[in-house]
């Protein structure tokens, strides 16, 4: 769908403009279109996204396609019912938007709870420990 958006904005450069310049656009939107779709939709650059991990002290961590982990802050940029904004700890300054249809329900839930509140819900530190 990217590739195809991006093939019908260079036809309408080819359709409003004339010569050279207007091939050389059409060609660098489509090409922009092809770099989209690798990079974001396909998921096939080094640096996307595979996985999120909270670990038990409450730290998150994203796992990149080239192996890297990055620190996610918290709490997120944003949290709604729907999808989950995070701020990744990068020096390129990213984001990482999760929607609601990429995680099971029980696990966005967990996710949304720890983007809002930077911790995981859990038992309280003197009830495991059983004193009153």
């Amino acid at each position: 769908m990217i590739i195809l958006v991006h093939g019908v904005a260079a036809g309408c450069f080819l359709t409003v403009m004339t010569g050279w310049a207007a091939w050389l656009v059409a060609v660098l939107v489509l090409a922009l279109g092809t770099a989209a779709a690798w990079d974001r939709a396909l998921l096939r650059a080094a640096r996307s996204v595979r996985a999120i991990e909270i670990r038990p002290s409450g730290e998150a961590f994203c796992l990149l396609a080239d192996g890297e982990w990055l620190p996610i802050a918290a709490p997120g940029r944003a949290v709604t019912r729907r999808w989950v904004s995070l701020r990744l700890r990068s020096p390129w300054r990213r984001s990482l938007i999760v929607t609601a249809g990429l995680l099971p329900r029980e696990a966005f839930r967990l996710l949304r709870i720890w983007a809002l509140w930077g911790r995981l819900p859990g038992v309280a530190p003197r009830q495991l420990a059983g004193l009153p």
